[in-house]
This record gives C-alpha cells, structure tokens and sequence, in this order.
C-alpha cells in the first residue's frame, strides 16, 4: 500500500504542476473571456503554454527522483531506436492523409488534393520544416516528455496499457480546457464536437502507448508522432471528407492496436515502466 501511494504522489504533483504551468501561461488569451483584457500576449504564445508538461515532468521528477531521473528522462527524450518507429512515427499520418484522400477520389469523385498538408495555416510564414520543428518542440517534446514519458510509466506500474491510455486520456483531455475559451476550432465545438474530439484523444493516446511501449520507452517516437499527427489534422484541406476520412482511418488503426497487440501491454513486449 505505502508503495503503491508513493507511485501516485509524484503523479499528482505532475498534474497539478502541468495544469498549473500551461493554464498561467495561456492566461492573457483566455482571458478576455472572462472579461479581463489587454494583457500582453507573446509570439507564439499557444505554444509555449504547450510547454506545461514537459516543465512540470522535470520539477516533479528532480523533487522525487534528483539528477538520476532527470538523466533517464533526457535520454528517453533523444532515444532513436529502434529506428522502425521513428519512421513508422514521422510517416505514417502522411500515409493517412493520403489515403484518405484516394478514398475521397473513389468515393465522391474528388481530385487528390494534398497541398494543405504542406502549408501551416496559423503560420503562413513558415516553411514546412519549420513547421514541423515548431510543433515538434512545443506540442510533441512539450507535452510527450510529460503525457507519456512521466505519467504513463507511472500508471501501468498499477493499471495495464488501455487502462493507463484510457485514464491518461481523462488528464490530458482537462489539461486542454482553457482551449475552449479563446482557441478557434475549439470554441465552435457543440456537445457531439467534444465527444468526438475526446474520442480522437483516446484513440491517440492508445496509439501512442503502442508507439512507447513497442520502441521500449522512446519519448522521441512518442513526441514525433504527435507533431505530425498535429500536422495532419489541422492541414488546410479544403474538403472535410478528407478530414473524415483521416478520423476514420486512424480510428481503425487504433482498434487494430488493440486486437493485435492486446490491452494488457498495447505491444509485443511488456509495459515499460521506465
């Protein structure tokens, strides 16, 4: 029992400092929505809030763990083999989206249209490399180093890999609130938006318990796939069935996760609580 309390301390912490940490930072942009304006607001502002978790990952992990866990995380973070999911990672949501556009192609007769992929919307300045480094330091390092490389271990010391996805996904879906009040795309949500957009977290977060698991605890793999994935599903298309199609598709390859790999360690190998 005093073991299994000192396994969810830290985890608690790690929360309440993610929380914290992201939901000050974005602040001056939701706050006009509680009436408090002209804060000053900073370039790139959404994604240094993206940072929370990775800042609260390492404050929890120095308080519990000192310099050796802040080692193990650092290296969890630059781990690149097995190289098989770095590329399975960096590719497969261009595999997606093209995909899903051949079926629009079939389907409805609509050309292949895959330009928006490679054209950043919010950031019409940036060239796609540069994009994809923006998303991949502030939303993939900035909240994987904390989602799956502090939290996740920590839950399948007690629940298996669904139960931790599914629980995981809970934390991570309250850590996105603020989003509601200032965030477009966000704010349009009706009550069947949200449900659909917590179920694409979930579906996420089971993939990328199988990415974490299967490349034995490499936060690399983990914070690539959510860059790209971000990528993928915020491109500007142009054509919603795309968009559906891709939700589609990436649903179908979490479930596939789940038959062939089994809830219990969503991998080949066991759960890697590292």
């Amino acid at each position: 029992m005093d073991q299994q309390v000192s396994r969810i301390k830290p985890l608690g912490v790690y929360f309440t400092l993610a929380y914290l940490i992201s939901w000050l930072i974005w602040f001056p942009l939701y706050s006009p929505a509680l009436g408090i304006k002209s804060l000053p607001v900073l370039a790139f502002h959404h994604g240094i809030g993206g940072l929370g978790p990775l800042i609260a990952s390492f404050i929890t992990t120095w308080i519990f763990e000192g310099g050796e866990g802040i080692n193990n995380l650092f290296r969890r973070m630059i781990k690149v083999r097995p190289l098989l999911y770095v590329v399975i990672a960096l590719l497969s949501p261009f595999l997606l989206a093209f995909m899903a556009s051949l079926i629009n192609y079939l389907v409805n007769q609509h050309p292949l249209a895959l330009s928006g992929l490679f054209a950043a919307k919010e950031f019409p300045e940036f060239s796609f490399a540069g994009f994809l480094l923006y998303n991949l330091f502030f939303f993939g390092w900035g909240e994987e180093v904390g989602w799956r490389g502090f939290a996740l271990p920590r839950l399948q010391y007690t629940f298996n890999a669904l139960s931790s996805s599914i629980i995981l996904t809970v934390f991570w879906a309250i850590w996105h609130l603020p989003l509601f009040l200032y965030r477009p795309g966000f704010m349009d949500m009706d009550v069947a938006g949200i449900f659909g957009w917590v179920f694409s977290l979930l579906t996420g977060s089971v993939l990328l318990t199988w990415f974490y698991n299967s490349s034995k605890a490499s936060i690399l793999v983990c914070a690539i796939f959510h860059a790209t994935v971000d990528i993928v599903f915020l491109a500007d298309f142009n054509d919603q069935n795309i968009s559906n199609y891709m939700g589609m598709l990436i649903t179908i390859w979490g479930i596939a996760t789940l038959v062939i790999f089994k809830p219990h360690n969503l991998s080949r190998t066991e759960q890697n609580c590292q």
